[in-house]
């Protein structure tokens, strides 16, 4: 197994909180990580709500199952469950100790109405992502945090070079598929992982019958992945009704199968696009919805430069994860067109970075009116501009803007 670095996460905060929530995609490493900590953190027993009997009597007797079970509990999937969150209520407030309970979910738990009612001001919330390309290399990478630091562009140069970004966005991040290395078996993974999301962890979350559009509405959705969201549009190409097409996709996103960012804003600025944008949770998974194979991303510059963006909002999004920042990833565009593909906001508001995208080997002046555009109306919080791109070299653009190769991304670690 790849070592996970969330491990750090999941340590403190069950010195801190009763109850701990990691919650992420199916397949993500999310059963492999509860049982670590029930070995070696909470030293008990690991249950799964996939096991039948588990279950079973979970779902009979909710309270009654948690209290065999004793003071401290890991439970897997309790999303199959979700009366267990009453319970689990009523035991915390019967001792509010940290670290008693350790949950996972492959469905978004805060979709469900009792999670409000239960567990507000008593969990804290864990991602689990696919595994980010540091990860797959044994380092906790650190670029969102290097991004924010005086000495960025030195760090960067150490770290520069070329990087053949395509075979690992291909690849994606499920530690399976990953390690599937023919193009067919990995395909036939991930056929049998989208049943089987759409046929238990949706209705685990709501019970409807028809679901026959799913499939199908998904396959839109990669086609669309990196653009601006638009519900209308979405309904109209998969042929489902606008009201059915947010049912449809709420399920997606609780799922994590997809992923939305939010626009960035500032009241000094009225012409911003409040629109999010759209990505899949896994650029594997993309690749197979959109079918992205290397002969057809040569032919369709789109389609490979929506593969790039959502292969970096998906490695930012896992290194923020445990990062001393923490930054908040929204994206910026004005109505005239003037874009940048992601904002680093840090905890506060007061300092960001703009963050801009390019799968070509040289950077344009051309490639920075959008991260101009930001500057100007960021002012003094604007920290710097960074342009990933195809080339193997820093290259200053202008002041605060430079030209960094994109293997920088996971080739800079925490600490360096």
């Amino acid at each position: 197994m790849f070592p996970r670095n969330v491990s750090k996460q999941i340590a403190l905060a069950v010195q801190g909180t009763p109850v701990v929530l990691l919650h992420g995609a199916r397949q993500s490493g999310k059963s492999f990580l509860a049982r670590q900590a029930a070995r070696d953190i909470f030293h008990t027993d690991y249950v799964t709500l996939d096991d039948l009997t588990a279950l079973g009597s979970a779902t009979q007797d909710p309270a009654g199952f948690l209290n065999g079970l004793g003071d401290r509990v890991v439970i897997d999937e309790a999303q199959r469950v979700p009366e267990l969150l009453t319970a689990i209520k009523a035991s915390v407030d019967r001792d509010r100790r940290p670290g008693r309970f350790l949950l996972t979910g492959s469905a978004n738990v805060r979709s469900l109405p009792q999670f409000s009612d239960a567990l507000a001001g008593r969990v804290e919330i864990l991602d689990l992502w696919p595994l980010s390309q540091g990860e797959l290399n044994g380092v906790r990478d650190g670029f969102v945090d290097a991004v924010f630091a005086d000495d960025f562009a030195d760090r960067a140069r150490e770290a520069a070079g070329a990087a053949d970004w395509v075979p690992l966005a291909l690849a994606g991040g499920f530690p399976e598929a990953v390690t599937r290395r023919d193009g067919p078996r990995r395909t036939a993974w991930f056929d049998a992982y989208v049943q089987t999301v759409l046929s238990r962890d949706v209705r685990d979350l709501v019970n409807i019958a028809g679901l026959a559009e799913m499939p199908h509405l998904m396959s839109v959705v990669a086609e669309r992945a990196a653009g601006l969201l638009n519900y209308a549009d979405l309904a109209r190409d998969a042929g489902v009704p606008l009201p059915t097409l947010r049912r449809y996709f709420a399920l997606l996103q609780a799922t994590y199968l997809v992923r939305t960012v939010p626009p960035w804003f500032t009241t000094r600025a009225k012409r911003l696009v409040k629109t999010e944008k759209l990505y899949l949770g896994d650029t594997g998974l993309l690749a197979y919805l959109a079918d992205m194979r290397p002969d057809r991303l040569q032919k369709h510059p789109r389609l490979r430069s929506a593969l790039l963006e959502n292969f970096v909002f998906l490695e930012l999004m896992k290194q923020r994860g445990w990062s001393d920042t923490r930054p908040r990833l929204c994206h910026f565009r004005n109505h005239d067109g003037q874009e940048v593909d992601f904002v680093l906001e840090a905890s506060g508001g007061r300092r960001l970075v703009g963050i801009e995208v390019k799968a070509a080997a040289t950077v344009t002046p051309t490639d920075t009116h959008g991260m101009v555009a930001l500057s100007e109306l960021a002012g003094d919080d604007f920290v710097r501009g960074v342009i990933l791109y195809g080339g193997d070299t820093v290259v200053p653009i202008r002041e605060n803007i430079h030209a960094v190769p994109l293997s920088c991304l996971w080739k800079l670690t925490a600490g360096a």
